[in-house]
């Protein structure tokens, strides 16, 4: 199955699911990110994602025009505006909405901005295992 995540800006969200799915769900999941306005990825993003042993270089922002749309089976977006924005993306492909909040607007000490990044990566992280399973258990 192929599977866009997409996020407005194709930064930090879009990217560790990306990283996750391809980690994974290699087998049964080929993983996509884009953003409608690509944006550069968080070096937080990175970091948090080391920690999991998923590295994030390499990564870079893409748009829609990087992605074979004709083939996405799954559109996953990951925020608000990308939901809103992307009727164009629903055809006969199937859709879901994962509302997260974008860790990059987190604000406070370093701490406090790394404990976001936290959050989002493991809430991401099974969010990606469980759609692994089911795609897995057919």
């Amino acid at each position: 199955m192929k599977v866009l995540f997409l996020c407005t800006g194709n930064s930090a969200r879009s990217q560790m699911a990306e990283a996750f799915a391809r980690h994974d769900g290699g087998s049964v999941i080929e993983a996509f990110s884009a953003g409608l306005e690509p944006s550069w990825v968080n070096p937080r993003a990175i970091a948090v994602m080391a920690e999991k042993g998923i590295t994030l270089d390499g990564h870079w922002s893409k748009g829609l025009d990087a992605v074979p749309l004709a083939d996405i089976d799954l559109v996953i977006t990951l925020c608000g505006d990308a939901d809103a924005r992307c009727p164009l993306l629903l055809g006969r492909r199937g859709r879901r909405h994962w509302p997260l909040p974008d860790p990059a607007k987190a604000t406070g000490s370093e701490s406090d901005m790394l404990a976001v990044f936290h959050a989002v990566r493991d809430e991401i992280e099974q969010r990606v295992q469980n759609l692994v399973a089911e795609i897995s258990n057919g």
